[in-house]
């Protein structure tokens, strides 16, 4: 038995328009525009929270919850670029500019979008970007915080 190594089997793009959340087409992630070479390694932060209900009554002799809302703490950092094609992250995530993330993992980075490839679509809106404070011997470096705006298709499948 073998693990998945992650490194270099991940693909995070921004679509400004996707039809079908749950069936993203081949087209529209080929026209969606790559990111994934400008994020840095620790850079993807998508993590899920799920909220407790809980269930408990008057005659409850212990705590019982079931689940509630799934909210996500979603943001990603990315490395500047000295020219307009590699800042293209930082002039384009403006606060307010809505658009899909979409992230596909467990496949190398430079195989071709396919039709059946499981991908995660987010719908989401930018928030202010964040400019990571200056250090020696790093590159320069931003924060793009992101708002999950509807939910999203974590299982979806590319058409």
């Amino acid at each position: 038995m073998g693990d998945l190594i992650s490194d270099g089997k991940t693909r995070v793009v921004w679509a400004s328009s996707i039809a079908n959340i749950n069936a993203p087409t081949v087209a529209e992630l080929t026209a969606a525009a790559d990111y994934t070479k400008r994020i840095t390694p620790d850079g993807l932060k998508l993590d899920p929270s799920t909220a407790d209900v809980d269930t408990g009554s008057l005659a409850s002799k212990f705590d019982t919850k079931t689940v509630g809302r799934v909210s996500f703490d979603t943001e990603l950092t990315f490395k500047r670029g000295d020219n307009p094609t590699d800042d293209a992250p930082y002039t384009t995530l403006k606060y307010g500019v809505s658009g899909f993330l979409v992230v596909r993992r467990g496949i190398d980075f430079d195989t071709a979008w396919a039709a059946g490839q499981k991908v995660e679509v987010y719908p989401t809106t930018c928030g202010e970007p964040q400019n990571t404070a200056p250090a020696a011997n790093e590159v320069m470096k931003f924060v793009s915080p992101i708002k999950v705006t509807d939910a999203p298709a974590t299982a979806a499948t590319v058409a």
